[in-house]
């Protein structure tokens, strides 16, 4: 099995090191080119949500990306990329991949002095821990989008078909029980 991992912008290289601890294979997104290569899912992480998605239309990966993840390939969002994914942006047009039938609020807990760190229930996996660094929220879902889990009775967390989507970062903490259930998640 071998994870890919959007490479251009953002907290890559912490997905990275924890799909390492798991003995699961790392293949670093960064150009067009590197999309013919094989790879079972794909991770989105956190970053700048504008650059990210700037970023894969100038460089011919975005349709690529879009039509693997509308075909069903399994896909991990934080943060930034769960913006990536979002069909709406509250008070932005803007929309990216849009393969994700919610509402997400940006920077919805402030400004970077507005992080925190928290533990909440996340369903099917537990209590975990929870950085959250300019995050945003889920306002709104779907009727076929699973909330997986809420902290101050805002959605944090998603699932829909084969895309789980994180307002946190898990990649940050030393819990890899997310990475796990998703890598588990792989057919």
């Amino acid at each position: 099995m071998q994870v890919g991992v959007l490479a251009v912008q953002g907290a890559f290289a912490e997905h990275e090191h924890v799909l390492s601890e798991l003995g699961v294979s790392c293949l670093e997104l960064r150009n067009a080119g590197d999309l013919n290569k094989p790879y079972d899912a794909l991770i989105l992480p956190g970053g700048e949500s504008t650059v990210q998605g700037k970023l894969l239309r100038d460089s011919d990966m975005f349709d690529t990306i879009k039509s693997q993840i509308e075909g069903g390939m399994p896909v991990l969002a934080t943060c930034a990329g769960l913006i990536l994914l979002a069909q709406h942006i509250e008070g932005d047009d803007t929309v990216h991949l849009g393969t994700l039938p919610v509402t997400v609020k940006r920077n919805a807990y402030g400004r970077q002095l507005g992080s925190f760190h928290t533990e909440a229930e996340l369903k099917g996996i537990g209590e975990v821990p929870m950085t959250f660094i300019r995050a945003p929220y889920v306002a709104e879902v779907s009727p076929e989008v699973d909330v997986l889990a809420t902290v101050d009775d805002k959605i944090v967390a998603v699932k829909y078909g084969n895309q789980f989507a994180l307002s946190f970062h898990p990649e940050l903490d030393s819990d890899y029980r997310i990475h796990k259930a998703f890598v588990d998640n792989i057919q």
